[in-house]
């Protein structure tokens, strides 16, 4: 196994966060091994002393983690494996549910409509085009220069067909931040469902899913410093929904499979200590984003992707994009990686992708400009002197010898 130096600076929050102290602690009773499990780790669909102690403990994360989430009622939180699944149960069982609920795609009807973002992930993007070969159609509304997604846009692209938009909160590779509720109102005045992904927002900006008027939100705990494995899908009380994993119909049937309580337990005290840090870190991190692009935007052959005036919240704190010039990604993540420093080129799930970023395809960026993406991107534990230290050898890494 690759040992990590200690010295290393980790600057891709953006993929993941590392386990905070809240949720290790949270999780730490359901580690024990043996016996001594069986008081942690029953299953919560159980009828027995250990299944109700179980029952009771998934209960208590789901009230916290609707709480931290704004939703009206803890049976609106759908735990999930995190926010892949949560986005294809969104994408998939809200568009078909809404098509059935209207009679669209039967034989004689007309063909039901679903619009997403083109800079959407691809736990968004990949669903959608599955819709398309269950005889839906589907448009993805481009976003404009600067990354975000207007309701202008929006709104030429809708029809009377349309039974499902989702947009995505804030972009994991830009970080634009979307007019969620504006947007989530244009969609249901055509009287369509709104799902927005709300991975990359939760915990760097306000988060409020009866103030944004969604009808499904879909998270993800290791974003915010919980475990990896995790998730939750909100589902607005009513909102038509066919469940897309079927089997003994735990989560009120729509997300059969025995539930990860170790796991939701942690998601919980991650959500809670990530809002409750929220505010301040929101302006230490932009400050620190805000000196990047500073110091940045002065290197030669290196370009802003996008204009992020400073103290902006229009997007996310703390998320750095730029494009350098003659030089690949691949190429600049494994010198900054030798030179003991962890970035990326864009979204890890695209990592191992030869072709270029389609969030950056999508804003206008040309395809060779494109395969030079640099983010660089911070959390919790990312200090000043990590970031002074980023830009001490970025020299150095630009000018390889």
């Amino acid at each position: 196994m690759a040992k990590v130096p200690e010295n290393y600076v980790y600057l891709d929050y953006a993929a993941t966060a590392p386990l905070c102290e809240e949720a290790a602690q949270a999780m730490a009773p359901y580690m024990v091994p043996g016996r001594a499990n069986i008081a942690f780790g029953g299953n919560a669909n159980s009828l027995h002393i250990p299944g109700r102690a179980a029952f009771s403990a998934l209960e208590d994360a789901r009230r916290a983690i609707a709480r931290a989430l704004g939703a009206t009622r803890p049976d609106e939180v759908v735990l999930t494996s995190g926010a892949t699944e949560a986005d294809n149960a969104a994408i998939i069982g809200l568009a078909q549910a809404a098509a059935h609920a209207r009679r669209l795609g039967g034989a004689g009807s007309a063909q039901p409509h679903v619009v997403v973002s083109a800079i959407e992930h691809d736990a968004v993007l990949a669903p959608a085009k599955r819709l398309e070969q269950m005889g839906f159609s589907v448009t993805r509304v481009q976003p404009d220069r600067n990354g975000f997604i207007t309701v202008a846009a929006l709104e030429q692209v809708m029809c009377p067909e349309t039974v499902l938009v989702s947009v995505m909160a804030a972009n994991s590779e830009v970080g634009s931040v979307q007019p969620v509720a504006e947007l989530a109102r244009t969609a249901h005045a055509a009287g369509a469902l709104f799902h927005t992904d709300a991975t990359q927002a939760l915990g760097k900006v306000p988060v409020n899913v009866v103030d944004w008027g969604c009808d499904a939100a879909s998270f993800s705990a290791h974003k915010v410093g919980g475990p990896k494995g995790v998730g939750a899908l909100y589902v607005k009380n009513r909102t038509p929904f066919d469940a897309c994993m079927l089997g003994g119909g735990q989560e009120a049937g729509r997300r059969s499979g025995t539930q990860n309580v170790c796991g939701a337990a942690g998601f919980a005290a991650a959500i809670q200590v990530a809002q409750e840090k929220q505010a301040d870190e929101q302006a230490r991190l932009g400050a620190l984003r805000d000196k990047l692009y500073t110091a940045l935007a002065e290197k030669p052959g290196v370009r802003l992707t996008v204009q992020v005036t400073p103290g902006s919240q229009d997007y996310l704190p703390n998320i750095v994009h730029v494009l350098v010039d003659a030089l690949e990604s691949e190429t600049l993540i494994l010198r900054f990686d030798m030179r003991g420093f962890g970035v990326s080129g864009g979204s890890a799930c695209s990592s191992h992708s030869l072709e270029p970023s389609h969030v950056l395809r999508a804003i206008g960026i040309d395809a060779d400009a494109a395969h030079g993406a640099l983010r660089i991107s911070m959390g919790r534990y990312t200090t000043a002197e990590d970031v002074q230290a980023f830009l001490d050898v970025i020299d150095s890494v630009l000018n390889w010898e």
